[in-house]
């Protein structure tokens, strides 16, 4: 068994793999990346690639950190891609209520601002309120998701059944 690392500042993918009890040979095993890569990764002397750090997520049975990689790692995800952040269900649902409760009043100056598909300077104001409670919803969206792949991963969702009713639902 390998020693216990003391550095300090240790990037997401050494702390996941550390929590998972694991050295980087039994990784390499779990992940099907060589040790030697894994830590190099670890060591910040390598970029993950975008499959690699998908092993890991699945692996270690953290899908944070896809979403870490696409937010903070990848050129296009850095501009493209928000950081979605752990949080309790109850959380996620009471937020989306209010957001989605706040665009109901919204829906109808939306429609008044798109009808001449243009947005005008008297409307800005209004166009970029609505344009970021709508991204705040997007947000939402992409935590429940992550909430999902989380409770999966730590099997506290019966899988089986969740991939069965939701491609009976992707069918319709």
């Amino acid at each position: 068994m390998g020693k216990a690392s003391v550095k300090e500042n240790k990037n997401i993918y050494q702390l996941k793999r550390e929590e998972n009890h694991l050295t980087r040979d039994q990784a390499s095993e779990i992940v099907n990346i060589p040790s030697d890569r894994i830590e190099r990764i670890e060591n910040r002397g390598a970029v993950p690639y975008p499959d690699e750090v998908i092993c890991m997520a699945e692996g270690y049975k953290e899908p944070a950190l896809c979403n870490y990689y696409c937010s903070k790692e990848c050129a296009i995800g850095r501009q493209y891609v928000p950081e979605v952040s752990v949080k309790d269900l109850r959380q996620i649902v009471l937020e989306m209520m209010v957001s989605l409760n706040s665009m109901q009043g919204k829906q109808n100056r939306l429609m008044e601002i798109s009808i001449d598909n243009t947005v005008d300077d008297n409307q800005m104001e209004d166009f970029i309120e609505i344009q970021a409670e709508l991204e705040k919803i997007s947000v939402l969206v992409e935590t429940l998701q992550f909430w999902s792949e989380e409770m999966l991963a730590e099997g506290k969702i019966n899988r089986e059944a969740y991939e069965q009713l939701k491609n009976k639902r992707t069918k319709q």
